[in-house]
């Protein structure tokens, strides 16, 4: 195996308490020699409703096309609705989202179950809920098929259906070709110890008997380290590489083992007040592990 590329999520640097802007955030990435950007479709970096012109977007393609930078993966906003309550408002805005990764030849598409209530409306079943959940990604990832982009599921304990067994339940019900999942080792630990599941189901062998269960399933990874506990949003708290106990010695050999052929190695800093700072950091440690296991 050839190394992997490596990107950062731009969206780490637009949640900071005073964001820093796309511009800026290339120049850095450039300078510290990463190979890509995974892009927010957060305000203020590429809200498609931002770059709505031809002469808009052609001048995005140029500040990553002048600094070196592809784009591995677009992490589309749906967060304004409720994919389980206002379905059809989910479903529009991922496809406006959809049209403009078209326009900019952007491939990977990245959603999560899109209800951050962490529980079951009233009158509905899980079973129920989660059957809601497949439909909606069979309903996106048929859309998507059409511009030749892959669907990526960022499983995480912040948002519904979130127990290992569940997530492999739907990936295997959706059962569409360009439907993946989207492994974020931060995420993987969380869900496999048991955080905010609806109906508990942590894994005795934690994080690495969850990668074992998804071979063949994951399409994209993050790579974050993780402390076990979760932030003030009630997802897991990415802590930057050397601040929590992960052992990736073991994590990176078992995501090959399972399967993941993708091109990128992700890192997300989402939610770190440290983030900006952290970055230089981060890119050496995936350097480090990216050429430790180049051959494996």
């Amino acid at each position: 195996m050839a190394k992997k590329k490596v990107s950062i999520g731009s969206w780490a640097y637009a949640f900071l308490a005073t964001p820093i802007l796309l511009p800026e955030a290339v120049k850095k990435l450039a300078e510290l020699d990463f190979d890509g950007i995974s892009m927010g479709g957060f305000v203020p970096h590429a809200a498609p409703k931002d770059w709505d012109t031809e002469e808009k977007r052609a001048e995005l393609a140029a500040l990553l096309a002048d600094n070196g930078l592809e784009v591995a993966d677009y992490a589309v906003d749906l967060w304004s609705v409720d994919a389980i309550e206002q379905t059809e408002e989910w479903i529009r805005l991922f496809e406006e989202s959809s049209d403009f990764a078209d326009k900019m030849g952007w491939k990977t598409i990245r959603v999560d179950t899109g209800r951050k209530k962490v529980f079951v409306p009233e009158g509905m079943t899980y079973a129920e809920l989660r059957e809601k959940v497949v439909d909606n990604f069979k309903r996106i990832s048929r859309y998507a098929a059409k511009y030749g982009q892959q669907v990526v599921w960022e499983f995480e304990p912040g948002f519904v259906v979130n127990e290992p067994k569940y997530i492999v339940e739907v990936y295997d019900q959706v059962g569409e070709p360009n439907f993946s999942i989207l492994f974020d080792t931060c995420h993987g630990q969380m869900a496999a110890s048991g955080a905010n599941h609806i109906e508990p189901a942590p894994l005795e062998g934690g994080i690495l008997e969850f990668i074992g269960m998804l071979k063949g399933k994951i399409g994209f990874v993050h790579v974050i380290d993780s402390d076990g506990t979760l932030n003030n949003d009630n997802t897991s708290t990415h802590s930057p590489f050397g601040e929590g106990f992960l052992d990736f010695d073991e994590i990176i050999p078992a995501l090959l083992d399972a399967g993941y052929t993708g091109e990128w190695w992700a890192i997300d800093l989402c939610e770190c007040p440290d983030a900006w700072e952290a970055t230089a950091g981060c890119k050496k440690a995936v350097d480090a592990f990216n050429e430790k296991y180049a051959d494996y």
